[in-house]
C-alpha cells in the first residue's frame, strides 16, 4: 500500500483540491508540504499529534516537511472554532514559544539539509508595508467570500474583530510566499481551516497563473484533535514538566471505549494489518488496546523508559503489580502547613489537581475526592505533619488520576 492509500486507510484525509495529482505526487515523494503551528503557548499538546504524526509518515515516504512557526500569525490570532477573542501575547512570549515548539517538533521530524525544514512566519510578515500588501494581493479576496467562510461563523456571532479578520490574508500569504520561495506546493491542515487553506490556493492561482500547481489537503475531524489535546479543562501537554510521562499515559489509557480504536489508526504507526485485527476486539480487550495506545503515544513523545515507567506504575495503582514510584506526587514543606496542618481543599491547589479551592470545593462536595480508599466527608478535612510523613498520602480524583502527597 502507497502512502496517500494508508493514509486514507487510518481515516486522515477529509478533503482535497485535487486528489489525483495529489496522490501522485505524495506517492512519488514529490510533496514539499507545509502545517502551521501558531505559538500560543510555551508547549505541543497532545491535539497536534495528527499534524506530527502525518508529518512523519510523509517524510518517511520521501516527502519533504516544512514546519512552519507562527511568530508573525500569532500576533493576530486564528478567529477558527473560537467564540471569543485570543489573548494578545507580547513578541518576547511568541518567540520563547516558538523555541519550544521547535525542541519538542525534534522529536518527530528529522531536520537538516535536504530534510524537513523549520520556518517562522515571523521573518516575512512582520516586514510587509500595508499598503503594498494590500496592492499586491488585497484584490485577491472576495469579502462576500472571506464572510461565508467556516473559520468566521462563531466568531460572527458575538463580532468579528478586524484585526481576526485578517488572519485569513496572513495564511493565504504564507502559502504564497512559500510557493516561490521553498517550493512549496501542499498545505495539510485541520477542516476547520479549509477556509483559511484555500484562500492561499487561489491566492497563488490568481497570481501566479493556472499552471501554478499547489494544492489543500485536509486532515479529518481536527475539531476531535483538538478535544484529545484537553481533559477536565486542562490541556495535554508534550512538556513533560507541564504533563508528565504518568498523567499522559494515564490521558491516553483513559480515552473513551469508542475512541480508542480510531485513535490507534490515526496515530500510531503499528501495521494496519495488526490494527485491522484489534478492530475485531470488545469488552475487556478494549482495556489492553488502551495500554497499546498509552505505551505507542508516550514512547514516541517521552522516550522507552519513561513509557515503561509509566506502564508499571499504572499497573500497579490498578492492581496488576509494578512499581507505584513514578506516580506523580507533591512534597510539602512546614511552609505549606497551618499550625501543623493542611486542609484537602490546600492539598488538591498545590498538587494541581484543581486549579482554584472554588473548583477543589466543588469536587470535594461532589465526593470526587479519595484519600487513602477513604472518601474525603468534607471540605475541614485535613491532615497533620505525621499523616504526611512517611509514605504520605495517595489522593484519587474521580475514578482514574492519583497523586501521592507527602513531606
Amino acid at each position: 500500500m502507497q502512502i496517500y492509500e494508508e493514509l486514507k486507510e487510518r481515516g486522515l484525509i477529509a478533503q482535497v483540491t485535487n486528489e489525483e495529482e495529489i496522490r501522485k505526487m505524495i506517492n512519488a515523494g514529490k510533496a514539499t508540504f507545509y502545517i502551521g503551528f501558531d505559538c500560543t503557548a510555551d508547549s505541543l499538546t497532545a491535539g497536534h499529534f495528527m499534524a506530527l504524526t502525518l508529518m512523519k509518515r510523509l517524510q518517511m515516504a520521501g516527502n519533504k516537511p516544512i514546519a512552519l512557526i507562527g511568530g508573525g500569525t500569532t500576533m493576530i490570532g486564528d478567529p477558527s472554532g473560537r467564540t471569543d477573542m485570543r489573548k494578545m501575547l507580547t513578541k518576547e512570549d511568541i518567540d520563547h514559544n516558538a523555541e519550544c515548539f521547535k525542541r519538542q517538533m525534534e522529536r518527530f521530524i528529522e531536520f537538516g539539509p535536504g530534510k524537513a525544514m523549520m520556518l517562522n512566519n515571523a521573518d516575512w510578515l512582520m516586514g510587509l508595508n500595508y499598503i503594498e500588501l494590500l496592492r499586491e494581493v488585497g484584490a485577491c479576496f472576495s469579502v462576500n467570500n472571506m464572510l461565508r467562510a467556516e473559520c468566521y461563523k462563531q466568531r460572527m456571532e458575538k463580532g468579528l474583530s478586524f484585526l481576526e479578520f485578517n488572519y485569513m490574508i496572513m495564511q493565504s500569504y504564507d502559502f504564497y510566499y512559500m510557493f516561490q520561495h521553498y517550493g512549496c506546493n501542499m498545505e495539510f491542515g485541520g477542516d476547520d481551516q479549509w477556509s483559511n487553506m484555500l484562500g492561499g490556493t487561489e491566492l497563488i492561482r490568481r497570481k501566479l497563473g493556472k499552471d501554478a500547481h499547489a494544492m489543500t489537503i485536509t486532515l479529518l475531524t481536527d475539531s476531535n484533535g483538538k478535544k484529545m489535546g484537553k481533559t477536565a479543562g486542562n490541556a495535554v501537554w508534550l512538556d513533560p514538566n507541564k504533563t508528565s510521562p504518568y498523567d499522559f499515559y494515564q490521558y491516553w489509557r483513559n480515552i473513551d471505549d469508542a475512541d480508542v480504536m480510531k485513535c490507534i489508526r490515526m496515530l500510531t504507526f503499528l501495521p494496519l494489518e495488526q490494527i485491522n485485527e484489534m478492530d475485531k476486539w470488545e469488552g475487556s480487550e478494549l482495556n489492553r488496546a488502551k495500554e497499546i495506545l498509552a505505551y505507542e503515544l508516550t514512547k514516541m513523545v517521552h522516550g522507552e523508559d519513561e513509557a515503561n515507567k509509566a506502564q508499571g506504575s499504572a499497573k500497579a495503582l490498578f492492581g496488576g503489580g509494578g512499581s507505584m514510584e513514578n506516580v506523580p506526587s507533591t512534597t510539602l514543606t512546614d511552609a505549606d502547613l497551618t499550625d501543623g496542618k493542611i486542609d484537602i481543599l490546600s492539598v488538591l491547589v498545590k498538587t494541581g489537581l484543581c486549579p482554584s479551592r472554588g473548583e477543589a470545593r466543588r469536587l470535594v462536595q461532589q465526593n470526587g475526592v479519595t484519600v487513602d480508599e477513604q472518601k474525603v466527608s468534607g471540605i475541614d478535612e485535613s491532615y497533620d505533619k505525621a499523616r504526611l510523613s512517611g509514605e504520605g498520602i495517595m489522593i484519587k480524583k474521580g475514578k482514574k488520576v492519583y497523586h501521592k502527597v507527602k513531606m
